[in-house]
């Protein structure tokens, strides 16, 4: 009950709301719920799910007593019903109808194990039971088990597609982009994995705002975008980049991919013809590999964070260089400065090639002593030991590493060690970090990652729609959303 209300109050209103009744203890508890949606005025479209064991479901009970609480259920406003095919299998088709109607009925099948090999053998399977709509929810190991999920939907209203398994949200998003007639996005706690959390549904991928003229919400003309990492939860490139295609007006969304294997997502490129993507840790060195072209630059740096995808080709690009640049470079004089860089990543490479191209100085330290000594001689820069950092002073001193990244304990420096004018932290999230925390008490100047994220995300964007970014809203958004988390921390 508390959760249909706040189905009613959330900004973004749901079309359908589903009640999983088999997840209430007793009869009791259906007949007090039951009894106060009657007694509801107004109220979404009802969908009434009684999910037995056999079925992924809580109900242990004969398949009558499901369908006799379902008939309940439309007696108190529900339109729809949601009844497995096994149950269905047990009542029979034209008693089911009778037994539900008013109510339209959705037949589903389910599979917490694996994609069913005949896929369309089991839509007609379900089809023989006259239902209004039909519904195939299976685990997906695969991008090429999601796509022959979601190739069922292709073209019809009346079925509902649902990829699950840990990694597969972006899926859920790519089956309404496909066609499926709805995915599930929990208010509270998931029932499912790979759920998107309904208050995302808008905030983040704004999957029923308006294009221009055309159709509202995510359609088969759909621009995808993403980002790729391990781990991707993180991240707020969705956030910024779904504002900024909403406030530019472009038919287009961005998705977290969590990549463990390259292989397969490149797989998944060319399977839903995706237009680009960011790259993050830590495939921005090995997604060179995979490219079928690379930016000079991005060649001569070493890594990736931007990809973009022409008729069908992957061409490479390093835009971290561009967020560097323009985030230190308002601060400093480059050309008379001497900078350290602590880690020789990918990251770190971008912004070594960025500031000695600028005229600095570069030293670096990492704890890889040999991958330090090859970045700083392909910049013409300087390997250091970490102990000569407390008796050295620089201009500035920039963080490269994951180290403190998302409420992570630690510094990968010491107080006594920040000796300079200004510390750069490239984590963008904390907005301050550990790091940044030490150098403020010492009266240092400090840049967050923010500024960097911002400006390599921008021109991202603008490599992808080949106009101007709008800067201001990426940053307003990314600013708001870690003030917000922040506050909420405190609490």
């Amino acid at each position: 009950m508390a959760q249909i209300k706040a189905a009613r109050r959330a900004p973004v209103k749901a079309h359908v709301v589903e009640l999983r009744l088999d997840f209430l203890a007793n009869r009791r508890e259906i007949g007090r719920l039951l009894g106060w949606l009657g007694r509801q005025r107004k109220k979404p479209v009802l969908l009434a799910t009684f999910r037995s064991r056999q079925a992924g479901g809580q109900f242990r009970g004969t398949a009558a007593y499901g369908i006799a609480v379902l008939r309940r259920a439309v007696a108190a406003g529900c339109r729809w019903c949601d009844v497995e095919i096994e149950t269905a299998e047990q009542i029979g088709a034209r008693q089911l109808k009778e037994a539900l109607a008013p109510a339209r009925v959705m037949i589903s099948a389910h599979d917490f194990r694996r994609l069913p090999q005949n896929l369309p053998a089991l839509a007609r399977r379900l089809e023989n039971y006259d239902g209004d709509a039909i519904k195939i929810a299976a685990v997906c190991r695969s991008w090429g088990d999601v796509e022959r999920l979601l190739r069922l939907a292709n073209g019809r209203r009346d079925v509902v597609v649902v990829p699950m398994g840990d990694d597969v949200l972006p899926a859920r998003i790519l089956a309404l982009r496909q066609g499926s007639a709805l995915a599930y996005a929990p208010i509270s706690h998931s029932t499912a994995p790979g759920q998107i959390p309904l208050e995302e549904t808008e905030r983040v991928y704004r999957l029923r705002r308006r294009f221009g003229q055309s159709h509202v919400g995510i359609n088969p003309r759909t621009s995808l975008f993403g980002v790729i990492g391990d781990p991707i939860t993180h991240s707020l490139s969705p956030l910024m980049h779904n504002a900024a295609f909403a406030v530019g007006r472009k038919n287009a969304v961005y998705l977290p991919f969590h990549v463990r294997d390259l292989a397969g997502f490149i797989a998944a490129v060319k399977l839903f013809g995706i237009a680009g993507f960011s790259v993050t840790l830590p495939h921005k060195e090995s997604i060179m590999r995979y490219l079928d072209n690379c930016d000079p630059l991005a060649a001569e740096i070493g890594a990736v964070n931007t990809v973009l995808v022409r008729a069908g080709k992957l061409c490479g690009y390093n835009t971290d260089f561009i967020g560097v640049l323009r985030a230190i470079e308002r601060r400093l004089p480059l050309s008379s400065s001497s900078v350290l860089l602590i880690g020789a990543g990918g990251a770190a490479r971008a912004a070594a090639f960025a500031l000695a191209r600028g005229g600095a100085r570069v030293n670096i330290w990492a704890r890889r002593a040999q991958r330090a000594r090859a970045l700083a001689g392909a910049v013409g820069g300087e390997a250091i030991d970490r102990s000569e950092i407390a008796r050295r002073s620089f201009d500035a001193i920039v963080n490269c590493t994951p180290v403190g990244m998302h409420r992570g304990p630690g510094s990968p420096l010491e107080g006594r060690e920040l000796n300079c004018r200004l510390v750069m932290d490239l984590i963008y999230r904390p907005l301050k970090t550990e790091l940044l925390r030490r150098a403020e008490r010492r009266g240092i100047e400090t840049i967050s990652g923010v500024d960097m994220f911002v400006a390599q995300g921008v021109a991202q964007w603008e490599l992808w729609m080949g106009e101007r970014a709008p800067e201001p809203t990426m940053r307003r958004i990314v600013l708001g959303a870690l003030q917000k988390e922040e506050k909420s921390l405190r609490r």
